[in-house]
Formats: C-alpha cells, structure tokens, sequence
C-alpha cells in the first residue's frame, strides 16, 4: 500500500452512463512504476499560463459554470467498449504524509441537503472547486490540495483538466473552501496539468485521475495557506471512504460542500473500469473531489469522484495504482 499524507467535483449524475471529460495532449515521459496494468507508466503534461485566469473567473462566470455532465456522457461512452478487458493494478504500498494548515478561524455553515446518501459539510480549506475552459464553455469540477514537493499540487479527475483523449483545458483554477460564491482564500491559478498518457492519449476511464501544479498567490504556497492531504497508493480494496465534491447539477446548486461515506464495490456495468463504487447521489460538478480512507477529511487521499450510473446512487472512481502514483510523483516534483 502506498500512501502520502496530507490535508484535507464529481460524481456525475448521470443518465445511464457518464463521466466528465477534459481537453488534453502534449506530453511529457516519465520513468515506468514497476506492477502497473497497461504498460509503462508514462505521463502527459501541458505547461498553463496564468495570464488574466484569476480575472476571469469573476463570481457570475463561476457561478454559471456547466457542470460538466454532457462531457461526462461523452468520456463513459468512449470508454464503455473500448477497454473490455484490463488485469487488476496492484503495485508496492506508498504512503505520503500530508501538511496540516493552521485551523479555520470561523468556518461558515453549509447548507444541509436530506437526499440519500450525502450530508452538507462546513467548508474544508484544503477541498475547493476546479474551474477550467474547454472548446470555449466554462466547466465546474471540484479538487483538492495534496502533498507535493512543491507544496502547490491539486487532485482532480482526469476529465477535468483533459477530454481523454483531447486538449488540455485553459484558464485552470482552484477556489479552496468555497462557498456560496465566496473564495476565501483566493482563486488559485495552475502552472502545469499532468495526467496519465493512459487517459490523456486513450481515454481509458481506468486512469481518470489528473493533477494542476497551482502558482503561488501572494509569495505563498497552496499548502501553505490551505494544507495538503496525505495520499495512499496500490491500497487494499472494498475499503471505506468518505468522499466529498461540490455537486452542482439540480437538485444540487454547487454552492456548498456535500459528503458521501460507504464501503467501496466494484462496478458490476463495466468492471473493465476497475474502478470502485460508494453509496452517493452527488451530481455533476462533483467529479474530481477527493476520497479519503475512513470517515473523515483528515484521512489519507486514495480516489476522486469520476462517474455514476443515473438513479443507482453510486458514485465510481478509479484505482489509485502505480500507473496514477506516477503521474502525483511528477506533478509533485515539478
């Protein structure tokens, strides 16, 4: 089991099968992970510019975000018989220790939602929503701050910040804490996307996992300000989670943060995804936010939320082995 430390959108709801997809290409190789599933564990990346991306992303542009569903329908419909068979990742066990920031001097209460399977939660600094730009729309996912050798390193779903395959989005940003419209500490702009070639160049739901090394706002680092959660690699299966996101598709509005917790199973439609499944009715918007073993934020990071199947009230996401581990490793060390 690999794991690495730190602090502490989306699930989609989606019609039959969805999942939320990113513009991506360019790459950039990094060393093979020993056990990995479907080859060498190669590493896609685009450098960003964060040239007017926190201007534009004004409170009504994020606001008004689409929350990503109709990519997600478009990821899970390519993936569906494209991968059909894919041996189980199983590599060394990893752990990386997280950052813990300084505590929230008043965390502002969210809103509750009484639908099966998610709770409202209070903001967590280190959990926050993504905002990007693909083919010229404006998408919603949700993100969170991990530990990295740069202190500057944000999880989300590969679909977030590539279409898989495709480009890589522009006007990448990270909003911790958000809520209600509020950015409390700062929007975040990214220096770099990195996700595996394996979703970058194929779209192989296996591996919807992708990082944005983030620029430094105002002298500091994310960590810094916000902390960062420790993350867990080639980890036992059927494990408990909590998860949580930012859904933002109805009933949802994406102004506060959700929770789901459970006991993770395969997903019996697709299990060439070898991917895991939670008990949650999170919607779009939710795609990218963490799991963390356990039942708390405070938890080793171990998956994000990266798709579901309509009325079924589960929510998927990926296995973190060697193949993904390389991909945190080289955004970290970026």
């Amino acid at each position: 089991m690999t794991r690495t430390k730190a602090l502490a959108t989306s699930l989609l709801s989606l019609s039959a099968a969805a999942l939320l997809a990113f513009a991506g290409t360019s790459a950039a190789t990094a060393a093979p992970s020993p056990g990995n599933d479907a080859g060498s564990a190669v590493v896609s990346s685009q450098a960003a510019s964060d040239s007017g991306t926190a201007s534009y992303w004004t409170a009504d542009r994020m606001k008004n975000a689409t929350s990503g569903d109709v990519l997600a329908d478009k990821a899970m419909q390519r993936g569906q018989n494209k991968h059909l068979t894919s041996p189980a990742e199983q590599g060394p066990a990893s752990t990386v220790e997280g950052k813990q920031a300084a505590a929230d001097p008043a965390a502002a209460n969210g809103s509750t939602v009484s639908l099966k399977a998610n709770k409202g939660e209070n903001p967590v600094k280190h959990i926050g929503k993504v905002f990007f730009t693909l083919g010229g729309t404006n998408y919603v996912c949700s993100g969170n701050s991990v530990t990295a050798a740069n202190e500057s390193t944000v999880s989300t779903a590969g679909h977030c910040l590539n279409e898989g395959p495709g480009a890589f989005a522009t006007n990448f940003a990270f909003v911790p804490a958000y809520l209600n419209g509020a950015a409390p500490y700062g929007t975040w702009t990214a220096k770099a996307l990195y996700a595996p070639t394996q979703w970058a160049s194929d779209g192989n739901m296996q591996y919807d996992t992708g990082f944005a090394v983030m620029n430094t706002l105002h002298g500091q680092t994310l960590s810094d300000v916000v902390g960062a959660s420790g993350v867990q690699f080639n980890a036992a299966r059927g494990l408990s989670y909590k998860a949580f996101g930012y859904p933002a598709a109805p009933p949802f509005n994406g102004q506060s943060l959700k929770s789901c917790s459970g006991t993770a199973t395969k997903d019996p439609y697709n299990p060439q995804f070898n991917s895991q499944g939670i008990p949650c009715n999170m919607t779009g918007g939710s795609s990218g936010g963490p799991w963390f073993i356990g039942n708390s934020s405070s938890g080793y990071q171990n998956s994000v939320n990266s798709y579901g199947y309509g009325s079924k009230s589960k929510m998927y996401g990926p296995y973190w082995g060697t193949v993904i581990q390389q991909a945190y490793s080289t955004a970290s060390a970026s």
